[in-house]
């Protein structure tokens, strides 16, 4: 009888000291975010984790786009696009119900992830396929013949790991994305089972935006998986989730009224629906147009508290603003204080 399989990993020093680090955040954040007034918070994260990774595999859609999806709104944006994120708020929702070391379980995550996305979602791919950063190969998949096994000696390791948790996530995911089992959605489902696996650890991890933070170091995402390969060691794979892992823990944590200006302030109280440039100066009774970008448009857009309807044309006479959820949840907090 064969040895049980082993992913090959080391741990080094900054590792030990990253899930040192991770551990207390985690101590630190478990009672606030468990609290009952958090309910918009964790609201919030869920949908930043959700739009995170699929902006990772170039969907457009925005947080506030997705949060009218989540609400049953209607929304003008490509179909896939649509569909993708409906799967994804779907599979989220579902988390409770999946064993991380259960194939029936994987399948069945990728059929709801990927459902109406791709004719083969919930089966293991039957062709060749590679991990690609933009237009560049990085790594060709095992072949197909082999991703059944393959799979089978990964949840098997993972079942009986005395591995900590984050590591086991971590190694999880890069040996899932060596593999590549499905023809498609590969990386938003490693992304989710790697939270699988960390809500086993803690629930908190449901409500943590850790895809957020690897859409926005996508790059390095890539590198670590490279290096990872090359080197035939997931440390460096490791030591980068880690570190997201300890900035989402940072950036789901509630930040305080005071960190607003009062300018600010009044902006976000006034701002209902989506309104133009002109209209939202003069709802707050300004004549001077430099400095009411600067004092109130300006740092409002740049803490992410309210975003451009048309972004990809900043100047246009069409441009109008509107609260994100984060806007949403500063404002909420504003009227409490």
């Amino acid at each position: 009888m064969s040895p049980p399989y082993q992913p090959p990993y080391t741990l080094s020093p900054s590792t030990v000291t990253l899930i040192a680090r991770i551990a207390e955040a985690v101590g630190q954040l478990s009672v606030r975010l468990g609290d009952a007034r958090d309910l918009r918070l964790r609201r919030i994260n869920r949908i930043r984790t959700i739009q995170g990774s699929l902006a990772i595999e170039g969907n457009t859609l925005s947080e506030g786009q997705i949060s009218a999806i989540l609400d049953g709104k209607r929304v003008i944006a490509p179909p896939r696009e649509i569909q993708e994120a409906r799967n994804a708020i779907a599979a989220y929702d579902r988390l409770a119900q999946w064993r991380p070391e259960s194939a029936a379980d994987l399948l069945a995550a990728h059929r709801t992830l990927m459902a109406g996305l791709i004719d083969d979602c919930g089966k293991w791919r039957g062709g060749g396929v590679g991990v690609m950063a933009g237009d560049q190969v990085i790594h060709m998949a095992p072949p197909a013949r082999r991703v059944p096994l393959l799979m089978e000696q990964l949840l098997s390791w993972l079942a009986t790991t005395d591995a900590h948790p984050l590591i086991a996530s971590a190694v999880f995911h890069y040996e899932f994305e060596f593999i590549h089992p499905f023809s498609d959605g590969n990386g938003r489902m490693g992304r989710l089972w790697q939270t699988l696996i960390l809500t086993r650890w803690t629930p908190l991890f449901a409500d943590i935006p850790v895809e957020s933070l690897v859409y926005e170091h996508q790059a390095d995402y890539y590198r670590a998986i490279q290096a990872s390969t090359v080197q035939s060691d997931a440390a460096p794979f490791v030591e980068f989730m880690l570190s997201r892992i300890l900035e989402a823990l940072a950036a789901a944590t509630p930040q305080v009224a005071p960190s607003v200006t009062p300018q600010v302030e009044r902006l976000l109280a006034v701002l209902q629906g989506e309104i133009s440039r002109d209209a939202l100066q003069s709802a707050l009774g300004l004549h001077d147009r430099k400095s009411f970008r600067e004092r109130y448009l300006n740092p409002a857009l740049a803490q992410g508290l309210i975003e451009m309807s048309l972004p990809d044309k900043p100047n246009s006479r069409l441009q109008k603003y509107r609260l994100t959820d984060r806007g949403r949840e500063q404002r909420q907090q504003l009227k409490e204080s």
